[in-house]
């Protein structure tokens, strides 16, 4: 099993539209961060998304992705759910509906905003073609395991997921000590860090760091970050087991 990281930025991306900072004007690849989003490879070929930002066909081009069998989803703001039209794409190469999971509220959500892309598979291939499915505990999906992970966006509640002795945990503000018990021991997480200061609906470097520790993974991967954090400047303040993500990481995920 193998997870990409296709995007580990903020709402806003970094580059800013617009801003002149260090970290925006840096020639450092992997100072270039799209909208965050991830792609879990299983070893028998199916590829699962973690939510479809505003960047996936970009991501998908860089990536040479050619099909998603499955998408999860943490939540619905824009950052994360906005790129779903382009889930069309692969409906058309595949000739098959893609199933897309998430809490119930998600789901309704989707309905709501993206009635038009729920649909059952017929001769017209030129909408997407996507079916809801709400979850609340583990599930099976292509021989996997997925448990979702309760946690506090705010005032939202949202989900990460937990994948074998994987987990994403994105746009966090606090962690459930419910939550907390679903993630012992974890090889890898990816983590929340979203600016040096604090934040009502995201942890910091400080918090992401003391969660980190709480955990205990093998090692975690620092997402979803502004452009005030700079890829250089920022690693070189962590702990030898904590990292910061990059667009196009991919990890081994055994």
């Amino acid at each position: 099993m193998q997870l990409t990281m296709l995007g580990v930025g903020s709402s806003g991306g970094t580059p800013m539209i617009g801003c002149a900072c260090t970290t925006c004007t840096s020639s450092h690849p992997r100072n270039q961060r799209t909208r965050c989003s991830s792609l879990i490879t299983l070893a028998t070929g199916q590829h699962i998304l973690i939510d479809t930002g505003p960047d996936l066909r970009q991501q998908a081009l860089r990536e040479k992705l050619t099909h998603v069998d499955a998408v999860l989803y943490t939540h619905t703001h824009a950052d994360h759910l906005h790129g779903i039209d382009d889930l069309r794409g692969f409906c058309q190469r595949q000739r098959a509906q893609i199933p897309l999971y998430g809490s119930t509220t998600t789901c309704k959500h989707i309905a709501e905003k993206f009635g038009y892309a729920l649909r059952e598979p017929s001769d017209f291939w030129d909408l997407p073609v996507l079916k809801t499915h709400a979850v609340e505990t583990p599930f099976s999906l292509f021989g996997q395991t997925i448990t979702p992970i309760p946690i506090k966006h705010g005032h939202s509640d949202i989900y990460g997921y937990r994948i074998s002795d994987f987990a994403y945990l994105t746009d966090v503000s606090a962690i459930p000590e419910t939550s907390m018990s679903l993630l012992r021991g974890l090889k890898v997480l990816l983590l929340d860090c979203l600016r040096p200061t604090p934040h009502f609906t995201h942890i910091n470097v400080e918090q992401s760091l003391r969660y980190a520790s709480l955990i205990g993974a093998a090692t975690t991967y620092l997402i979803h970050m502004t452009h005030e954090l700079e890829y250089c400047a920022l690693s070189a303040q962590l702990p030898n087991n904590v990292l910061v993500g990059y667009d196009g990481l991919k990890i081994s995920l055994v």
